[in-house]
C-alpha cells in the first residue's frame, strides 16, 4: 500500500469508527444488562460465576497486521499477513459497509488509574449473534469505570461472525484503532488495547512492558524490614501472573506483598510504572488452592469470569482438563485479591529501598535455574525475550522455542529503540538489580524425527513453591551465588529450602554434550541480537 493510499484509508477508519458512535444500531447496555445478557449464553459454576466457550480458542497472532506509516511496520510477515495487508482497503471498504448494517453495543471503560495517562477505550462490539455481548461483558470487567476528560481515544470493533476464510486483526496504531474480524477470543480485545496504549505511551516518554507489577516487603540478614518494588517478565504460560500473585511465604511480622498488575505497566524515567487494569487475565492451566492459593481465591469469587474452562456437570471447575483446549482463562478481579492494596501505581525508585526486576523464560536444556545479571545481561534478555511457544498465541507450535523482545508479542515499532531505553534506564539507576528465573526445567533431550521434535527425556523442572522460594531468597539477599563457566553469569549455588545440586545441567549431560549446547546457545543468541539496527554493542557483547 503507497503511502497516499494508506493516508486515505486512516482517515476512512478514523471517520468510521467516530461515527460509528451515534449511529442508530448501536446500543449502550448499562453492567446488570451486559453481565444479565452474558450469563444467558453461559455455564454457571458452584462459586456463582460463568464460564464462556469461544469458537476461536487462542489470538490469531499469525493474522494480525499493523497498517500505517514506516514507524508502524512490522519487522517480519509471513505469506497470510502480506496478503492482508495487501487487501486492506477494500477490506476497510466492506467492514465500513457492514458497520453501518449490523446490531452493535458500545462499551466505554478508561485504561489506568492516575493523573497521567489514561486511555480512554470504546469497544464495539457486533451483535449479530447476541451471545457475543459476553465480549462487552469481560471487558467491563477488566478496565475502569469511564472518566471525563480521558485520553487519547483507543477504538476497538469486533465482528466475530466475519467470513472465517478472512479472519485478519487490523491494527491502526497511529489513529487508535483495531478491527477484530472473524474472531470471538476474548484476548483480542484485551491486548488490542494495552497495545495501543503502548504505542501512544511511547510516544510521550513511557515504555510499555508486558510485566507484572507488585510490592514486597521483607526481612533482610540484619533484621530490618525493606520494601522494594518488583516487575515480572514473562511470555504467556511461563508463571508471570503466578508468580506477581505469589507471597513467596513472606509471613513473618512486618513481611508481606501488594499486588499492583500482572500484566501490562508504562514504565517511566524515575521508576515508576503506571497500572493498567481492575481485572487480571490469567491462564487457569493447572490453578491449584495449595500452590497457587491467592489466585484460586479470587477465581472463586462471584465476579470472576472464565473462558474455555472445562466446567463439568453439577458446576465443577476441572483446570486440569485441557479437552476444550490448553488455553483456558479467566479474568479475577484485583479487588478479590487477598493482597491488593487501593494503588494499582509501583511509585518512583526513590519511593522504596530498590527495584527488583524478574525476568521469567521457560527453557527446558542448559539455562539455569536462577541467574543475577549484569545491566548489560539484562538488557540482552530484555531483547532475547526467550521462552517457548503457548497454546494462548500459537497451539500449533506450542512449546518450540521462542524469542520476543521485552517478552512482549505487542511492541509496535523500532524493537531496538526499547531495548536502548531500557538499557539506558538501568544504567541511570545503582539501586535496581536483574535476575533470570527458568520455570521450564534443565535436562532434556530431544530430536527431530521426520520433521517433528520428539522428546526423549523431560526437563526437571523447578514447581512453583520451589520458584517462589528462590525469589524470597533473592529478596532477603542470602542467596550465595558462583560463576557458571557456560552461561557468563552468576548463578545460585545455595538457596535456603532447596537442593539447587539437583537442577546442576552436568547432572544430565557430559561434557560434550553441555559444551555443543552451550555453544549453540550462545551463537543463538548473538544471531538474533545482530539483526536489530542501531542496538547499543554493549547489550550484544555482554553474551559473547
Amino acid at each position: 500500500m503507497s503511502t497516499l493510499g494508506c493516508e486515505d484509508v486512516l482517515d476512512e477508519v478514523r471517520s468510521a469508527v467516530e461515527a460509528l458512535s451515534s449511529q442508530p444500531n448501536v446500543s449502550r447496555p448499562d453492567t446488570k444488562e451486559l453481565r444479565r445478557t452474558a450469563e444467558n449464553f453461559g455455564t454457571a459454576t458452584v462459586w456463582g460465576n460463568y464460564n464462556f466457550a469461544s469458537t476461536v480458542k487462542n489470538r490469531s497472532a499469525g493474522l494480525t497486521v499493523y497498517v500505517g506509516g514506516p514507524e508502524v511496520s512490522q519487522p517480519q510477515l509471513n505469506l497470510k499477513q502480506k496478503e492482508i495487508l495487501e487487501k486492506v482497503p477494500e477490506t476497510v471498504e466492506a467492514v465500513h459497509k457492514y458497520m453501518k448494517k449490523a446490531p452493535f453495543v458500545c462499551v466505554e471503560r478508561t485504561m489506568g488509574d492516575n493523573d497521567e495517562f489514561t486511555p480512554h477505550c470504546i469497544l464495539f462490539v457486533s451483535v449479530h449473534r447476541k451471545e457475543m455481548m459476553r465480549l462487552a461483558y469481560m471487558i467491563n470487567q477488566t478496565l475502569f469505570e469511564p472518566k471525563d476528560g480521558r485520553n487519547p481515544n483507543l477504538y476497538l470493533v469486533y465482528i466475530p461472525e466475519w467470513q472465517e476464510k478472512d479472519r485478519q486483526i487490523l491494527v491502526f496504531p497511529e489513529i487508535g484503532v483495531t478491527y477484530v474480524l472473524g474472531s470471538d477470543y476474548y484476548g483480542e480485545a484485551k491486548k488490542g488495547f494495552l497495545r495501543m496504549a503502548m504505542w501512544y505511551a511511547k510516544q510521550i516518554g513511557m515504555l510499555g512492558l508486558h510485566a507484572g507489577s507488585k510490592i514486597v516487603r521483607v526481612r533482610d540478614n540484619g533484621g530490618k524490614i525493606r520494601r522494594y518494588g518488583m516487575l515480572i517478565f514473562g511470555l504467556t504460560a511461563t508463571g508471570k501472573t503466578t508468580h506477581t500473585c505469589h507471597n513467596h511465604g513472606l509471613i513473618e511480622d512486618g513481611e508481606g506483598i501488594e499486588i499492583l498488575q500482572d500484566d501490562i505497566v508504562f514504565l517511566k524515567k524515575d521508576g515508576s510504572a503506571l497500572g493498567t487494569e481492575r481485572g487480571f487475565y490469567l491462564k487457569t492451566e493447572g490453578l491449584d488452592p495449595q500452590t497457587q492459593p491467592i489466585i484460586y481465591g479470587a477465581a472463586t469469587k462471584p465476579d470472576a469470569v472464565f473462558e474455555n474452562v472445562m466446567i463439568e456437570y453439577g458446576g465443577k471447575a476441572n483446570f486440569d482438563d485441557e479437552i476444550l483446549t490448553g488455553n483456558g482463562r479467566g479474568i479475577i478481579q484485583r479487588s478479590d485479591l487477598a493482597c491488593s492494596t487501593e494503588s494499582i501505581n509501583l511509585p518512583p525508585i526513590d519511593g522504596v529501598d530498590g527495584l527488583k526486576i524478574l525476568f521469567i523464560t521457560r527453557r527446558n536444556t542448559i539455562v539455569p535455574i536462577v541467574s543475577k545479571l549484569t545491566q548489560e545481561q539484562a538488557a540482552a534478555t530484555f531483547m532475547l525475550g526467550e521462552s517457548i511457544e503457548s497454546s494462548g498465541s500459537d497451539p500449533a507450535r506450542a512449546g518450540e522455542p521462542v524469542h520476543e523482545v521485552g517478552a512482549n508479542p505487542f511492541i509496535i515499532g523500532d524493537q531496538a529503540f526499547e531495548g536502548n531505553w531500557f538499557y539506558d534506564f538501568l544504567r541511570n539507576h545503582s539501586n535496581v538489580e536483574c535476575y533470570l528465573l527458568n520455570t521450564g526445567g534443565v535436562g532434556e533431550i530431544n530430536e527431530t524425527i521426520n520433521g517433528n521434535r520428539v522428546i526423549k527425556r523431560k526437563a526437571l523442572r523447578p514447581e512453583i513453591p520451589e520458584t517462589a522460594t528462590i525469589i524470597r531468597g533473592i529478596l532477603k539477599g542470602n542467596i550465595e551465588w558462583e560463576n557458571c563457566s557456560y552461561s557468563n553469569s552468576l548463578v545460585a549455588a545455595k538457596v535456603d529450602g532447596i537442593n539447587m545440586e539437583k537442577f546442576d545441567p552436568a547432572r544430565f549431560y557430559h561434557d560434550e554434550q553441555l559444551n555443543a549446547l552451550a555453544k549453540k546457545l550462545k551463537e543463538e543468541r548473538i544471531e538474533w541480537l545482530k539483526r536489530f539496527v542501531g542496538l547499543n554493542p554493549a547489550i550484544i557483547d555482554s553474551v559473547k
